[in-house]
Formats: C-alpha cells, structure tokens, sequence
C-alpha cells in the first residue's frame, strides 16, 4: 500500500464526543448561549480534532508549496515566469506579504520546491521537485498520474515531519505564475462548471485578458476530459505540482489529528481535492478568508465551511492563515479563561438559545 492510500484509510474524522462535551462547557460560559458565534464554533471543533475540550496552539506553520506551470505558454498572465522563483527566494527573505504576517502572528513557514523551473541552492527552500514545472494544459495533460501522487505524497510527508517537529496548527500557500488558471480548471473538472463560472482575474488582468484565459481553461477541460469523480485523474490533467502539493497538506492533517487552515482560491481548490479523495477531511479545516475569485463561494458550498473574514484579498501565498491563525488561538483562550455562570454568580435557567440548528 503506497503512503497516499495508507493516509486515506488512517482518517477517521472528528471525535463527535469530545464535541458534544465541548458545547456543554461552551453554554456554560459567562455569557448568552450562541453569543461569541463563530469562536464557539472554532472551539467545538477543535475540541473534535484534538478529543480534548481545552486546547492549546504550541507551533504554528504555513506550508508554502512553489511550482511553475507550463500555461505560462499560453501568455495568460501579465507577469513574467520567473517571478516564480524571485518570490520564492523573497520566502525566504521574510518580505512577502505572508511573511510579514505570519512574523506579526508568530508562525513559521515551510518554503518547499515542489516544481519550480529552477534550481535554488538554498537550505531553506526544501528541494522536494518532481518535475521542472507541469506541461501545457490547452495542449495535454499537465503530468502524469505517477507524478501527481508522489505530489500529493511530497505534501503528506512534510506535515508528518512537521507535527514530530511540535507543529500542531498549519496553514497552506503557494506560488507559481498561472496557478489560479490551472486552479479554475480543476475546479471546472471536478463540479462540471464551465470556465466562464470557474476562471477570475487572478493576480490582475485585463477584461480581453480574462476573455482569452477562460478561452484556454475551457480548451483544457475540452481536450484532456478529467473524470470528475477522480480528483487524482483532474489534478493530473489540469492541475499543477503546487495545488497537488496542498492537497496532500490537507490530507497529512487530517491524518494526524490537527488543524489546518485554507488561504484562498486555490488552497481551496486543493482542499476540494483533498475532501473528494476522504469527505472526513473537512473535520480538520478551517477557511481563513472570502478569496475575492468569485469561483470560492462553489468550493465553499461543497465543504461546508464559511470564511473567517472578509478582507478583499487575493494574494494568495497562505496569507489569509496567519490573520485565521489569530482567531484561533484567541477563541482557545476564551475557552480557557472565561468564567462559568457559576463563578459569575448568575443563574441562566431563563437564557434562551437562539443559535440557529
């Protein structure tokens, strides 16, 4: 049994226990039932990844996967193809947006080349490259299907070796120019929308632009026909090494009981990937912002989830998790610190919940 199918049979979803006895301690907080919203929900689920009703984050870590793709080809993109490796470089440095907000939320990063068109001589970009970028999808498929699954292996093994390093909150990024095109397709693959639904404007297009990047997602929907009940065959075809690479994130979280929060558009492509090959992986994530590629609100539907927050942002690069990261660890610490309707003195027999069920 090779590592991805070992994964999937290992992920047994939430302790539905653990959360019964964490709402019990939530109504019994200090305030009106439902109150603190969507922080009480954080705690409940938490309480269901981890079976413990208290938790605590002790190391946080946003994996940040980097790879080309060859719709570069197609010149879809106003940016030029070796941004992918100045920006990964610029990881490192600690200058990107992602970067600077995760020093703010005190997390680190994991930078790895999964696929980059270019070889860094840099210990702290770890070198896990399976190709030098993915094929043309207007023209075939992007890899082969041996390909996408050591990806998705490479993105289970370095959250395995994270969380013995003492991580137990990660989040997911990613670089490469052209990645919210191959991320459209794949979402085009996997729900049968049409490229005119999936595609947006990514990192900043013209209209006429826009017009001809969903002429190509469509061109490469139309010739390498994904088999929408196969995530690994879509990812193939139309995906890239990156989007692959978080999948396997998503899935090496869920496989050992911690938490994981999804950035924007394409982290939520891979994490929609990752729920179709084991639907008990949704238990484990948490979607940090309302990515501004209208194509979100259809990955969102499926997995059930609502964003955090609603900032405007399409970065990308993982850097809606740190902000996610925030509101985390301070629902956790109401769960910790405040006090009951007992140490309070007040009597809630007349509280009335008016949560919706």
């Amino acid at each position: 049994m090779g590592l991805l199918e070992e994964t999937l049979d290992s992920i047994r979803g939430k302790d539905e226990e653990a959360v019964k006895k964490a709402w019990s301690a939530i109504d019994n907080l200090t305030k009106p039932i439902g109150s603190l919203g969507k922080l009480e929900e954080i705690i409940a689920k938490m309480a269901g990844i981890t079976g413990k009703t208290h938790n605590k984050i002790n190391k946080k870590n946003i994996v940040i996967m980097c790879a080309d793709n060859g719709m570069w080809d197609e010149k879809l993109n106003n940016c030029p193809k070796e941004l992918t490796v100045t920006v990964t470089k610029n990881f490192v440095k600690g200058i990107t947006g992602v970067c600077v907000l995760g020093d703010f939320f005190k997390s680190d990063r994991t930078v790895v080349d999964i696929g980059v068109d270019y070889d860094f001589n840099d210990p702290e970009i770890l070198n896990r490259k399976v190709a030098y970028g993915t094929k043309d999808i207007t023209k075939g498929p992007a890899m082969t299907r041996e390909e996408c699954v050591k990806a998705v292996e490479t993105g289970i093994e370095v959250v395995d070796d994270l969380v013995k390093k003492g991580y137990d909150l990660f989040g997911t990024g990613e670089m490469g120019v052209c990645n919210t095109a191959t991320s459209a397709a794949v979402l085009s693959g996997l729900r049968k929308l049409p490229a005119d639904v999936t595609v947006g404007k990514g990192s900043g297009i013209t209209d006429s632009q826009l017009y001809y990047k969903k002429k190509a997602v469509q061109q490469a929907i139309d010739i390498n026909k994904p088999n929408s009940e196969d995530p690994i065959d879509v990812l193939s075809k139309v995906g890239g090494f990156d989007i692959a690479g978080i999948c396997g994130c998503f899935l090496g979280a869920a496989r050992n009981n911690v938490p994981i929060v999804i950035d924007g558009f394409i982290s939520a492509v891979a994490a929609l990937c990752a729920f179709r090959l084991n639907n008990k992986v949704v238990d484990y994530l948490f979607a940090s912002h309302l990515s501004a590629e209208p194509a979100i609100k259809y990955i969102m539907a499926e997995l059930g989830l609502t964003p955090m927050v609603n900032l405007n942002m399409r970065l990308g690069e993982g850097s809606g998790c740190p902000i996610a990261f925030g509101i985390i660890e301070a629902a956790l610490y109401v769960m910790d610190n405040m006090g009951t309707f007992s140490d309070a003195n007040i009597d809630s027999a007349n509280f009335v919940d008016i949560r919706e069920k």
